[in-house]
C-alpha cells in the first residue's frame, strides 16, 4: 500500500492497496468490498469518512486485486488511515513505482508505456504533456511490435530457406522474400532514429545566455524568469557557474541557462566559469549572444561549433530609439520590459521549428535510441550478401532481440530498476 497523492495538507489523500491481501483490508476498514468499480461513501476504520473504491484483478491498473481510500488530506487522517492498512497482516509499504511494476509484470503495460507514463507524472509543457500521453497509450508499443512481427516474417522466411538448403530453387526464393521485407524496414528504422525532435521534447529546448561583462546576461534571465535568478551587479565577473531556469513557452520546454561574461583575463574562478560558459553554448540548441547597446563597438559572437546565434542587444533605454532600433537581431531593455515580448516570441518560435513536427511515435530515451541503432545496425550486416545464409539469419534473430527489449517482452531485467526507480511512491 501507498500514499498515491502529495504528502503535505491537501483537500483529499488517495491510499492505495494492491495485491491479494486488498479484499481483507477492505473487511477489516469498512466491513466488506463495495460494489466493483462504484465509489462509495463509507466511514474508514472509525477515522474518516471518505470514498472506497474496489477494482477486483485482472480489470486493474496492476492486474491485481486493487482499492483506493480518498479521505480527508489531514496529516493526522493519513497517518491514521495508512497505520490501520498496515495494521492487516501481509500489508507493507510500497516501493517507488512498485505499482507500475506490477503492472508491467502482469502485461497491463509494456516498458514503453511505463515510461510515457512516468513522462506524463512529470511533463511541465502542454507539448510534453501531449507527448507522454500517446507513448503511455501505446503509441510506440505499437510502432516496435509492427516491426518485430515484420522481422520475425524475415526470420521464418530465412529459417525455411536454410531448412530446404537442398532445393535451390525455394531457398532462393525465400531468401529473397526475407531480402524484400528488411529492404522495406530498414529505411523506416533510419528514418526514426533521423527524428530527434521526441528527445528534444522530453528534454527541453536548451538556450544559452552569453556574451561580454556586463551585457546585461543575467538581467535578461531574471526577465525571462519573471523573478530574481541570477545576482546582478555592474561588477565584471559576478556570474561565475551556469545558472539555468526551466521555462514554458508556447508549451514547449525550453531551458536558459545564465553564463559568465566572455573576456580575456580574470581570476582562476572567473577562468573556469569562461570555460563552462563556453562548453555550455556549444552544447545548446541555440545561443542568446547579448551586447550592450550603448557600446560603440559590440563585440561579435564568437564561433560556438556550429550552434545557431540570436544576437540581443540590452539597454536599449540607454541610447536613442533610432540608434536602438538600427542594429540585426532582438532589441530590448530588460530593465524597462521594452522589447522582452519580442524576445520571448522568438525563443518560441525557434523552440518550435528545433523541436519540430514529428512523428506520431517519436524516440524519447536514450534506452530506445541504442537499442534501435542496434536493430539497424544488425539489418545492415544482414544485407551484406557476402555472409553466409546462417549468418544472415542470425543477424536477423540479433534485431529481433533488440526489438524485444524495447517493449520489454526479452532479456530486460537490468532496465527495471533504472525504469521504475523514476516514480514517486504510489505509483
Amino acid at each position: 500500500m501507498a500514499l498515491a497523492s502529495g504528502a503535505g495538507v491537501a483537500a483529499v489523500a488517495v491510499v492505495r492497496v494492491s495485491g491479494p491481501g486488498t479484499r481483507a483490508v477492505l473487511e477489516n476498514l469498512i466491513g466488506s468490498a463495495p460494489v466493483p468499480r462504484e465509489a462509495s461513501l463509507r466511514r474508514i476504520g472509525g477515522i474518516d469518512r471518505g470514498l472506497v473504491l474496489w477494482f477486483p484483478g485482472p480489470a486493474s491498473f496492476t492486474g491485481e486485486d486493487m482499492a483506493e481510500l480518498q479521505v480527508h488530506g489531514g496529516r493526522a487522517v493519513v497517518k491514521a488511515v495508512v497505520e490501520a492498512v498496515l495494521a492487516t497482516e501481509g500489508t507493507r509499504l510500497a516501493e517507488p513505482g512498485e505499482f507500475a511494476r506490477r503492472a508491467f509484470e502482469n502485461g497491463k503495460l509494456d516498458l514503453t508505456e511505463v515510461e510515457g507514463l512516468a513522462d506524463l507524472v512529470s511533463a511541465e509543457t502542454e507539448a510534453q504533456r501531449r507527448q507522454a500521453l500517446a507513448q503511455s497509450e501505446g503509441g510506440l508499443r505499437r510502432l516496435y511490435e509492427g516491426w518485430r512481427a515484420e522481422l520475425l516474417k524475415a526470420q521464418s522466411l530465412m529459417e525455411a530457406g536454410l531448412d530446404f538448403s537442398d532445393e535451390a530453387d525455394v531457398a532462393e526464393d525465400a531468401t529473397r522474400m526475407a531480402g524484400d521485407v528488411v529492404g522495406a524496414l530498414l529505411p523506416k528504422i533510419e528514418a526514426h532514429l533521423a527524428d530527434k525532435s521526441g528527445e528534444r521534447l522530453r528534454d527541453g529546448f536548451r538556450v544559452v545566455i552569453a556574451g561580454p561583462p556586463n551585457a546585461g546576461k543575467s538581467s535578461i534571465l531574471n526577465a525571462l524568469a519573471k523573478r530574481d535568478v541570477a545576482i546582478v551587479s555592474e561588477e565584471a565577473g559576478t556570474t561565475r557557474d551556469v545558472i539555468e531556469v526551466h521555462l514554458d513557452i508556447g508549451g514547449m520546454p525550453v531551458i536558459v541557462a545564465d553564463t559568465a561574461g566572455l573576456r580575456e583575463g580574470g581570476g582562476a574562478v572567473e577562468s573556469e566559469g569562461i570555460r563552462r560558459a563556453v562548453s555550455r553554448a556549444q552544447g545548446a540548441d541555440l545561443v542568446l549572444w547579448i551586447v550592450d547597446a550603448a557600446e560603440p563597438n559590440p563585440e561579435a559572437a564568437p564561433g560556438f561549433g556550429g550552434v545557431p546565434v540570436l544576437s540581443v542587444t540590452n539597454k536599449s533605454d540607454l541610447v536613442s530609439r533610432s540608434a536602438a532600433g538600427s542594429t540585426s537581431g532582438v532589441t530590448m531593455s530588460a530593465k524597462t520590459g521594452e522589447g522582452l515580448e519580442a524576445l520571448i516570441a522568438e525563443l518560441g518560435q525557434r523552440a518550435g521549428a528545433g523541436i519540430g513536427a514529428h512523428c506520431a511515435a517519436p524516440i524519447t530515451r536514450t534506452r530506445h535510441r541504442v537499442e534501435l541503432v542496434s536493430v539497424r545496425d544488425a539489418l545492415k550486416r544482414f544485407v551484406n550478401h557476402d555472409l553466409d545464409s546462417e549468418l544472415r539469419a542470425e543477424e536477423l534473430r540479433i534485431a529481433a532481440h533488440h526489438l524485444g527489449r524495447l517493449t520489454g517482452r526479452i532479456d530486460v531485467e537490468e532496465v527495471l530498476g533504472a525504469i521504475f526507480s523514476e516514480f514517486c511512491i504510489g505509483k
